[in-house]
């Protein structure tokens, strides 16, 4: 599976470079950004098995309307928004969450875009406390799950945009592109 999120996000990214990369350059916020992607990766999904999920930007609810949280550390609770996520809404509870994507400018401080690799660990470990196992039935009271987990770094300056995908709350590949 996660070899097919994959290659579907990189479709849709090299749709979204190839046809926006004048806005990348002029600057437009990273909202902006993340809503553009977010229309090249729901054409992606509407041709692929996936077709049922929802890409949303910004969105921070779970089952029952509760605000999505996730557990860091030592079972510190987080509420989170990732910029932009392919998940189900909850209707498909074998597997809800597909992609978490935090996108940023290489301007932004080291802090801050290392709370965003954090954030993507934590969304893709399978469990929160070690002790929650899919049974089928239910969703555990913190997110995680996510197949893949994308850190998406803008570098204006050079062109260049770099990765790091996360699954499983590790880090397994780190490139950059030109564009």
């Amino acid at each position: 599976m996660l070899s097919k999120i994959q290659l579907l996000f990189e479709t849709a990214n090299n749709k979204f470079l190839s046809k926006e990369s004048e806005a990348i350059l002029s600057g437009v916020s990273e909202r902006n950004l993340c809503g553009s992607l977010m229309l090249y990766i729901r054409e992606e999904l509407n041709n692929s098995p996936y077709k049922e999920y929802y890409t949303d930007i910004e969105y921070n609810r779970k089952q029952d309307g509760k605000i999505k949280t996730i557990v860091q550390g030592e079972y510190e609770i987080i509420q989170i928004c990732c910029d932009l996520i392919i998940h189900s809404r909850g209707e498909n509870i074998k597997q809800d969450n597909l992609i978490a994507i935090e996108m940023k400018r290489s301007t932004h401080s080291q802090a801050e875009k290392r709370k965003d690799k954090i954030r993507l660990k934590c969304l893709t470990r399978d469990t929160f406390d070690g002790i929650w196992s899919y049974d089928g039935k239910t969703f555990p009271e913190h997110v995680c799950r996510y197949v893949l987990g994308v850190y998406y770094e803008i570098n204006v300056e050079h062109r260049k945009i770099e990765f790091q995908y996360m699954t499983k709350g590790k880090m397994f590949k780190q490139f950059s592109i030109s564009f």
